[in-house]
């Protein structure tokens, strides 16, 4: 069977199944709008920890342990661990998968990674290759910030158009058993690179990219807007969400009554002084696995399509004058009490 319809996406045969999902986020992020849907709210940024990297590794441990054991299954139960983060060289992600005992893929697709990874996890449980994977992502406020801009000590102005980092971590458990929300497509995006240099601006810098792989999703499926309860992107905030909107218009699709954006979403950006909206990893993460999953199960969305966008940026990159590429993946994510397709 020809799984690949269109140019970059495929439909998957066996429709592998999200089993389980963990979301834990921070305290900021537990007083924004969505603090309902997430399992786990910290009351200390560190979680114990001694500094904020060794944090986030800690939460994405304990997203995936937590997600194996709502599974019932067992760290050997597992063939793949697909996880990547913000940090040089992955380290929260291989730090922890240093203490999992799983095989592990390190991705880097900034903050894509959530829908990068929910892909590489689903194919290759559809195509045979595992019984069990596991997608994850992380980001951590305190220590992206110190990496991609500015010491936290220093106390710098925000801009109306900055995003703060989501301190969180999302999980999703991927097989082929039971009644559950089931990956349909996946449109695997390109990068795009309009020329945006303002790394306070990563909402402009990604939406070019959001907009070409949903235009690209539908053009290859033949969805329309309507088709879906939910489209949902990553981190634009504000000032990337109202782009995409403009800029799918010109295509002709008019997606503004079913999207949002979840780095829009997930803080009150007025009250709790977030500017554009959150950013990160994280972000699309900890929205997927708790607002999105949990209003699946519950039969409010019947097909969703997540795209996590990320700006493929880096501190060295920055420093040199380069513009920030940006990166979008889209998946369908499709789930009816009733056991059947719509």
């Amino acid at each position: 069977m020809d799984k690949r319809i269109g140019l970059q996406t495929v439909k998957l045969e066996h429709s592998p199944k999200i089993m389980a999902t963990t979301s834990i986020v921070g305290p900021k992020e537990g007083n924004g709008p969505l603090s309902e849907y997430f399992d786990i709210i910290l009351k200390d940024d560190k979680n114990g920890m001694d500094s904020y990297e060794q944090a986030e590794s800690s939460l994405m441990y304990h997203a995936i342990k937590e997600t194996i054991r709502k599974a019932k299954l067992e760290e050997k139960d597992i063939n793949y661990l697909f996880a990547g983060d913000l940090l040089n060289q992955l380290t929260s992600s291989s730090f922890v998968a240093r203490e999992l005992d799983i095989p592990f893929v390190g991705l880097y697709g900034a903050c894509s990674t959530m829908a990068e990874s929910l892909s590489m996890a689903s194919m290759i449980v559809d195509g045979g290759f595992a019984k069990y994977a596991i997608a994850t992502t992380s980001s951590h406020f305190s220590a992206a910030e110190r990496q991609f801009r500015f010491p936290l000590e220093f106390g710098s102005q925000r801009s109306e158009t900055s995003q703060w980092t989501v301190t969180g971590s999302g999980s999703m458990l991927i097989g082929l058993k039971g009644n559950f929300p089931e990956i349909t497509y996946i449109t695997t995006g390109k990068v795009k690179d309009y020329g945006i240099k303002d790394a306070n601006n990563m909402g402009a810098a990604m939406a070019p990219a959001a907009v070409d792989t949903i235009y690209r999703h539908f053009e290859d499926t033949g969805f329309k807007p309507s088709d879906y309860d939910l489209i949902a992107t990553g981190d634009l905030g504000r000032v990337g969400r109202e782009l995409t909107e403009k800029l799918l218009l010109e295509y002709g699709y008019d997606i503004k009554g079913v999207y949002m954006d979840c780095g829009e979403e997930i803080f009150d950006n007025q009250v709790q002084k977030t500017s554009s909206g959150g950013s990160g990893c994280g972000c699309s993460a900890v929205v997927s696995c708790g607002y999105i999953y949990k209003n699946m199960i519950q039969g409010k969305f019947k097909r969703v399509l997540l795209v996590s966008t990320g700006a493929l940026m880096s501190p060295t990159s920055s420093f040199q004058g380069e513009t920030i590429p940006g990166i979008a993946h889209g998946i369908t994510i499709e789930y009816n009490l009733g056991g059947e397709k719509k």
